[in-house]
């Protein structure tokens, strides 16, 4: 199952793309805002077989994401926390390369996530969730749309053991996603070249 758009292909995650991985993420600051870093060999490993891991149980579907016009792993994204009963997932675990950020690659990313999770999983509810000292994560959740909810205090520890993470969840609703769904197409079909790094997605 791979998700296609005009700017990024998003591939199922492989043991295989460990390399690729490792590449894209190599500045640590890519993982900022992450209870612990992805950079690494052998943390991308663990990311990797955690993500692997959990598609096996039923609760996540990982995704390598590929840019369309160089065909460069710059990344990766998720569904977890998947409650079929319940009809709901989370889009999260989400990183980009420095070369790629502030371009379209992660709005589309969520337009097709989105898109999948309610017009062929079925889902009723998509969450997602930030550091609350990531005002530009919470700015961009609000950009595609999504209501936030509320902030869970002392949710996850991070930056090995120095600091109690408040976490603030967004989500979109099944009865919500035609009108976000019309915005964020009108949003992808603006011009944008990747070899003109001042544009802004």
């Amino acid at each position: 199952m791979v998700l296609s758009g005009r700017h990024v292909r998003l591939e199922p995650l492989r043991a295989e793309h460990h390399e690729a991985l490792c590449e894209a993420g190599r500045d640590e600051s890519v993982f900022r805002w992450f209870p612990m870093t992805v950079a690494g060999r052998e943390p991308m490993r663990q990311f990797i077989e955690q993500g692997l891991l959990e598609q096996s149980q039923g609760r996540a579907l990982p995704f390598a994401i590929r840019t369309v016009h160089d065909d460069a792993i710059v990344g990766s994204t998720r569904f977890g926390a998947i409650e079929t009963a319940h009809r709901r997932a989370e889009i999260g675990w989400t990183w980009l390369s420095p070369a790629v950020q502030r371009t379209p690659v992660n709005t589309e990313c969520k337009w097709l996530l989105l898109r999948h999770g309610f017009e062929v999983l079925g889902y009723q509810r998509i969450e997602f969730k930030t550091d609350s000292l990531n005002a530009r994560s919470r700015a961009a959740l609000r950009r595609i749309g999504a209501t936030e909810e509320g902030t869970f205090r002392n949710h996850m520890q991070v930056e090995n053991g120095r600091r109690m993470r408040h976490s603030v969840y967004f989500s979109i609703i099944r009865e919500e996603w035609p009108a976000i769904a019309a915005a964020l197409q009108a949003r992808l079909v603006l011009p944008f070249s990747f070899a003109v790094s001042e544009q802004v997605s």
